[in-house]
């Protein structure tokens, strides 16, 4: 009885993260990148200006050229501008 009970955790565990991850994908394709509104080491990539190549590398708050990952439709709501 243990056995087959941990046997249906097992596989309840898995296909909520399989659940999960469809979701993430789906959401991912509804997401936008959105340019000044990223803090000071909270970017998502590189700078579209050149000023540095990775994420988390912003130096100031709000730079134009650094963007953070938003749902698509929020970005002007935070006061950014989306990357095109």
């Amino acid at each position: 009885m243990k056995s087959n009970l941990n046997r249906k955790a097992l596989i309840a565990v898995a296909l909520a993260g399989l659940a999960t991850t469809a979701v993430t994908a789906a959401h991912a394709d509804e997401q936008v990148e959105c340019l000044g509104i990223a803090k000071a080491g909270q970017n998502d990539c590189a700078s579209k200006t050149g000023v540095h190549d990775c994420a988390g590398e912003a130096k100031v708050d709000h730079d134009k050229g650094d963007f953070k990952r938003v749902p698509k439709g929020t970005c002007k709501k935070m006061g950014g501008t989306v990357a095109k």
